[in-house]
C-alpha cells in the first residue's frame, strides 16, 4: 500500500476530493472510477495511473483522514490533567468544521456498507480516557471510557446530520456533567 500523506499534485487532490464527495454522498459501492473522473475533470486513465483501483482512492482517502484523527488526538494524549484529556475529548465532535462533514459521513457510511471499523484508531483515546477517570477516582473507568467513545459517536452523527441545533447548550451540559 502506498503512503498518500506525501505531497500530491493538484489533479490527484481532485481526485480524492470528488472520490470523498461521492463516496460520501452515493456510497463506495454505487460510485465508478468513471464517475470521480467527471467530478474531478480528469481521465479515468489518470485515477488508476495514481491510485491503482477504486480501492486504492478509498485507501488515501481513509489514510489521510486516520492521519487529521491522529492529530485531534495529540493535545489529549499528551496531557496530563485528567480533567483536560476529558474535555478535549467531549470538544472533539463539537470542533470539526463543516469541511470535514463529507470525510466523516464517509467513516459512518463505511461501518454500515462495507462493515468497515478500524477499533484501533480509537484505542490510544480509549486508554486515555480510562486513565483520566482512574486518576478521578471513578468507579469504573474503563467503562466511563468507553461510555465517552460510544456517546461521541452518537453526537457525531447528530451534528454531520444536521439534527443537532442547540450544539453549543450541548457541549456545555457535557462540560458541566464532568465538572470540567
Amino acid at each position: 500500500m502506498s503512503d498518500y500523506s506525501l505531497i500530491m499534485t493538484e489533479k490527484q487532490e481532485k481526485i480524492l476530493t470528488a472520490a470523498l464527495t461521492l463516496f460520501a454522498k452515493e456510497g463506495y459501492t454505487a460510485t465508478s472510477t468513471n464517475k470521480v473522473a467527471k467530478q474531478a475533470g480528469v481521465s479515468e486513465g489518470l485515477i488508476f495511473r495514481h491510485f491503482k483501483n477504486k480501492e486504492g482512492l478509498l485507501q488515501a482517502i481513509l489514510q489521510q483522514g486516520e492521519a487529521r484523527i491522529k492529530e485531534m488526538f495529540i493535545p489529549i494524549l499528551t496531557s496530563e490533567d485528567p480533567k483536560e484529556v476529558i474535555r478535549l475529548t467531549l470538544e472533539i465532535p463539537f470542533s470539526v468544521t463543516e469541511s470535514e462533514f463529507e470525510f466523516w459521513k464517509l467513516q459512518f457510511k463505511l461501518k454500515w456498507e462495507l462493515e468497515y471499523n478500524n477499533p484501533e484508531k480509537m484505542q490510544p483515546l480509549q486508554e486515555a480516557l480510562a486513565v483520566a477517570f482512574q486518576k478521578l477516582g471513578y468507579e469504573t473507568p474503563e467503562l466511563e471510557a468507553e461510555f465517552i467513545i460510544v456517546f461521541l459517536e452518537g453526537i457525531s452523527t447528530a451534528i454531520i446530520k444536521d439534527n443537532m441545533s442547540n450544539k453549543l447548550k450541548f457541549k456545555e451540559f457535557l462540560v458541566q456533567k464532568y465538572k470540567l
